[in-house]
């Protein structure tokens, strides 16, 4: 039996491009509504892999079907900086004395920073429009998983403490305090932008959202989250003041400020009634805990970390640290990369983390459409990578999406060549505020 003939139909380019412009135009909506629930998806975190790994995987194809990424020389440069941590932590994994999960851990990691790289490149395409769309989904995501976690702390649903709780710590809808509470802290700066902004509607439900987001960090009784929200609001604070339009409206900020402290101060005073509260509080509150000292303690582990990373250039492997060398990790991300990928890719690392404080700075500091936003973003990674002394926080989905974002604005083509003005004079900024 013969098998019937086909009949090759001949394709000119402009066919192609017909066709393909007009499946990315099919496309655009579904796959924006894909980033959406995305983000959504990024409050639960009980497994791994999550749900919001799985939806990244489908952005990794919607997005560039969809022609809604831009990617450029500058892009590309950094996409080759950030390969080489990556690149030199597989080649640690060869000295590993347990092969697997230091694969897996390298391999998670190489995944979330293509995925911080996919978002930069979805902001670039349209910067204002697309970080609002990820801002909005995310402080969508953070008042759910903090409604989450306040139900469980005060256990006021039957079983909700079991599952939004660890040692007696709200952990919302996160397996871990420690990342529950950081969570919540863009979405929260977010909303004192949307607060400060004059034609801003339904400021009243912003500032009790915003209440909400701050009383989850507090449930966290992560020190480190406590340390973050504070870093990031007071950066937001002073930025948004340096950067102000007019004296009248360094004016009004300053007033606000004032207004939040006292909100705050109410607020926690209010919240330290409760003892479930004030006595894990006066508890949590101290520099150092007992696990933090002595030669087994967090210290201790971090001496051993720098000991091990001077004895061994090229890393020892991801996931080593903690099981064969001491008894937790090293509670501090620059040190575990170090371990982790050597000497080469700890200062990759690192100067991915100062090439966007110093860039972001520069950035921060020049007026354009949508500065606001950027600062948002910016002092929130700020108040991270000082966070990350103290925790390992190379795994956290939300820095990796708060590097995206940075990097998205700071390289979009049309912000970064058109500019309402230079570059403003932190100097002439004080000057005229006094």
């Amino acid at each position: 039996m013969t098998r019937p003939s086909t009949i090759a139909i001949p394709m000119d380019d402009d066919v192609r491009a017909t066709l393909s412009s007009a499946l990315a135009q099919l496309l655009e909506g579904p796959a924006r509504a894909l980033v959406v629930v995305t983000m959504v998806a990024s409050a639960v975190v009980f497994t791994e892999p999550a749900p919001v790994d799985l939806l990244m995987l489908l952005l990794f194809v919607a997005l560039p079907l969809a022609r809604l990424i831009t990617i450029t020389r500058p892009l590309a440069a950094f996409t080759a900086l950030c390969l080489v941590p990556v690149a030199t932590a597989f080649l640690g994994t060869l000295y590993a004395i347990d092969v697997p999960p230091a694969l897996t851990h390298t391999a998670v990691t190489a995944f979330l920073a293509g995925g911080s790289l996919l978002i930069a490149a979805f902001v670039m395409n349209a910067p204002e429009r697309h970080t609002r769309l990820i801002l909005n989904a995310y402080t969508g995501a953070a008042i759910i998983a903090a409604i989450a976690g306040i139900i469980g702390y005060f256990n006021i649903l039957p079983g909700a403490g079991e599952i939004f709780t660890r040692y007696s710590r709200a952990t919302g809808t996160f397996k871990d305090p420690n990342v529950f509470g950081p969570f919540l802290i863009a979405p929260f700066v977010y909303l004192l932008h949307r607060l400060l902004t004059p034609t801003q509607r339904f400021k009243s439900i912003l500032a009790a959202a915003a209440l909400l987001l701050a009383f989850g960090v507090l449930l966290s009784f992560s020190r480190g989250a406590w340390f973050c929200l504070a870093v990031a609001t007071m950066a937001f604070a002073l930025f948004s003041f340096i950067t102000a339009p007019s004296a009248h409206e360094r004016t009004r900020i300053a007033l606000v400020a004032i207004g939040a402290v006292m909100a705050a101060t109410i607020f926690l005073a209010i919240a330290m009634q409760f003892d479930a509260i004030s006595d894990l509080m006066a508890h949590r509150a101290s520099l150092s805990q007992g696990y933090d000292e002595g030669p087994e303690g967090r210290f201790g582990g971090q001496q051993k970390a720098k000991a091990l990373i001077l004895a061994n250039p090229l890393g020892i492997g991801a996931q080593q640290f903690g099981v064969f060398f001491h008894s937790e990790e090293a509670h501090n991300v620059y040190l575990s990369i170090f371990l982790n990928a050597g000497w080469i890719g700890g200062l990759a690392f690192i100067a991915i983390f100062a090439f966007t404080a110093i860039f972001g700075f520069n950035h921060a500091l020049r007026r354009s459409a949508i500065q606001p936003l950027f600062l948002v973003v910016y002092v929130v990674f700020l108040a991270h990578a000082l966070e990350g002394f103290i925790i390992d926080l190379d795994h956290w989905r939300h820095l990796h999406l708060l590097i995206g974002l940075v990097w998205g604005l700071m390289l979009a083509p049309e912000l970064t060549s058109n500019y309402i003005e230079r570059p403003i004079r932190l100097a002439r900024t004080l000057r005229a505020a006094r």
